[in-house]
């Protein structure tokens, strides 16, 4: 009975340390990727902005396995506001170290990747109050190719995450 109580014990104080550490989260969400993502299957995330008076800090979260083939990633971003304005940005990560092994936290096979969108150069404020909508697109080549990836392997989930700025 004792072994049980402890273990129970170990398990509530885990769970509230993930989710105190996390306290800035305002908004995160992922999508699944059913096999290999598709070039024209696009991820889209619709939340609603938190206030126009902080600053945030925004991101592309990615879970991926050994099975992703390349060093980078090329993504298509598209942020659009409630009033009608797009913003679309081709971005560029790095996902595997120069020895090849995948960047990411995880301990198993599957890597996870919080990948700056906003906030990291300059402070990022939502600029209108009302329902922001986000998406995601790989835009993948080959070296030499000039078609792009067309089914690209190894990305399992595809997240975007609001922080707010402590």
């Amino acid at each position: 009975m004792q072994k049980r109580t402890s273990w129970s014990l170990w398990a509530l104080v885990s769970l509230l340390l993930i989710t105190s550490c996390d306290s800035n989260a305002v908004y995160d969400d992922y999508k699944s990727v059913p096999n290999k993502w598709h070039k024209d299957s696009i991820a889209s995330f619709n939340f609603k902005a938190p206030d126009t008076i902080d600053n945030y800090n925004l991101y592309v979260n990615l879970r991926n396995t050994n099975d992703y083939q390349f060093s980078n990633l090329f993504l298509i971003v598209e942020l659009n506001y409630p009033n009608g304005k797009a913003v679309t940005d081709t971005l560029e990560y790095k996902m595997a170290a120069p020895n090849g092994e995948l960047l990411g936290s995880g301990f198993s096979d599957i890597k996870e990747n919080k990948l700056w969108y906003r906030g990291y150069k300059s402070l990022f404020k939502f600029s209108e109050h009302g329902e922001y909508l986000v998406n995601i697109q790989h835009a993948m080549r080959k070296n030499g190719d000039v078609n792009g990836v067309t089914n690209l392997e190894g990305i399992t989930d595809i997240g975007f995450r609001v922080e707010k700025v402590q």
